[in-house]
């Protein structure tokens, strides 16, 4: 009969041991779950620009797409609004965002069309995309500005996109004005 001494001091015990804690540590790196109990809220102001001929006055910016986000791999709510701001420039708006955080979240504009449940999960990175920039948190309203080349007229979508785990936390199709 084989003892527990035996079987302790066994280098094959000793190996195993070793790429089990290789192993829990590569997957605690990967997945990191304890985001699944954290949330960073960020909430900054919608952009507004001073009006050059009345100084103080503010000039709204002009909505030229906007869209509702719909869950995907993660339950997702908020809205989406492209703005046109009066310089020319464009900011995407995400106002009420409510979703998971998650490891190396990033805003996304694509071309892919905005498919419910799990068919919609990894279409974004199959066309063209812009990467907007990381998630600046999993709550709360933020802006990102978009690039002054960017094709809005093939653009159609924004995804809350997982890019460790190439998937989408939620999508919005994007509706011209």
């Amino acid at each position: 009969m084989v003892s527990i001494r035996t079987i302790a001091r066994s280098p094959i015990t000793w190996v195993l041991t070793g790429l089990l804690v290789i192993g829990v540590g590569v997957g605690l790196a990967l997945f990191e779950p304890w985001r699944l109990f954290t949330d960073t809220t960020v909430n900054e102001a919608a952009p507004s620009v001073a009006a050059p001929a009345s100084p103080g006055a503010v000039q709204q910016p002009r909505t030229l797409a906007s869209g509702t986000l719909i869950s995907h791999e993660h339950s997702t709510s908020g809205t989406v609004r492209i703005l046109r701001l009066p310089d020319g420039s464009r900011v995407l708006r995400l106002a009420d965002l409510d979703t998971s955080d998650g490891p190396d979240l990033h805003v996304w504009l694509a071309d892919a069309p905005v498919l419910e449940g799990r068919d919609g999960w990894g279409v974004f990175d199959d066309g063209e995309h812009i990467d907007l920039g990381s998630l600046k948190g999993n709550k709360g309203s933020q802006n990102y500005p978009i690039p002054a080349d960017a094709d809005l007229t093939t653009l159609t979508s924004v995804s809350i996109w997982c890019d460790r785990f190439n998937v989408s936390f939620g999508a919005a199709r994007l509706q011209q004005g």
